[in-house]
């Protein structure tokens, strides 16, 4: 069976994210299957779309999803933030970032993203990265690994169940999903394992973003998706948990204040002019009946900003 990816808050992104009325171009930073990049097509006839995505397996689907466009829609296999850092072309007019990660990763990639199958241990989004999460859960000092599902998990139980996934390693090498799920589960009070969500929910995130470095890629493309877009243009993200949200929310307040820290810079005031202009003053999120139909929805989060004169 094929999964589709359902693309969030379809409705509030088209809505907000409105290119000019003439030949424009968008940026779609987490082209995934491709849903909001074909939404965006399908709506405005004079929009090109160049799509993201550093997973060579779905950009692939997305290429024979978005195919009937033709040349409107290219694909690049690439991390957002390496995309930014190096483009030369034309500036865009829409850039949207959905930081969220698709139903294929926990269907079908086998890459290990469900606790609730045995795949192998791996999580990367590019296959071609030299550590998997299996290099980490075996690898990793305790502490280490403890600050990691502490701080990218905000798992109240990491200094447990780091304790427990690295006495496990230490008489077997710890290499499947569901293997890892399991020392979760019995490392946790039992109160715990009986939640709203499964015990192992924090700790794979946490692992995921780890292996691929996720949060660190989110503010220099930002950084430089403002810098790059035509003014009058718009920048649209779309978090998923609270990590991801606080640091763009934080960067947006930044640009609409005109005092944007450089790499390295913990406070630095540029010229004290607004780049920006904050279009959601608190999030958009999905409503009653879009959760009702795809549940993952729920913690949905969308921050808007348009581009102000250079």
């Amino acid at each position: 069976m094929e999964f589709v990816h359902y693309s969030v808050l379809q409705k509030e992104v088209l809505s907000l994210l409105v290119p000019p009325d003439r030949q424009a171009l968008m940026i779609d930073c987490t082209l995934g299957e491709g849903g909001h990049s074909k939404l965006f097509l399908e709506t405005y006839p004079l929009l090109n779309v160049i799509g993201l995505d550093r997973d060579s397996e779905i950009i692939e689907k997305a290429k024979r999803r978005l195919a009937p466009f033709g040349d409107r829609f290219q694909a690049i296999n690439i991390w957002f933030d390496e995309f930014f850092s190096t483009y030369d072309g034309p500036r865009p007019d829409l850039v949207l970032f959905d930081l969220g990660i698709s139903v294929f990763h926990y269907e079908e990639s086998g890459r290990g993203f469900s606790f609730r199958k045995s795949e192998e241990l791996d999580m990367r989004l590019d296959k071609t990265a030299p550590m998997r999460v299996e290099d980490i859960v075996n690898g990793y000092q305790e502490d280490r690994l403890a600050d990691v599902i502490y701080q990218f998990g905000e798992e109240r139980y990491s200094r447990r169940i780091a304790a427990a996934i690295c006495s496990y390693s230490k008489s077997k090498r710890i290499t499947r999903s569901d293997e890892l799920a399991e020392i979760i589960y019995k490392a946790v009070p039992p109160a715990y394992r009986y939640g709203r969500i499964h015990p192992a929910t924090k700790t794979f995130q946490a692992l995921r973003i780890e292996v691929n470095r996720e949060l660190d890629r989110i503010e220099p493309a930002l950084r430089k998706a403002i810098d790059l877009t035509n003014p009058g243009g718009r920048i649209g993200v779309v978090s998923f948990h609270s990590l991801e949200d606080r640091k763009v929310k934080w960067l947006f307040k930044r640009a609409a204040e005109g005092s944007v820290p450089q790499p390295g810079e913990a406070q630095r005031t540029d010229d004290g002019k607004p780049k920006v202009r904050i279009l959601t003053k608190k999030p958009v999120v999905p409503t009653t009946e879009e959760c009702g139909l795809n549940p993952p929805s729920r913690s949905a989060k969308l921050r808007v900003v348009e581009k102000l004169e250079d």
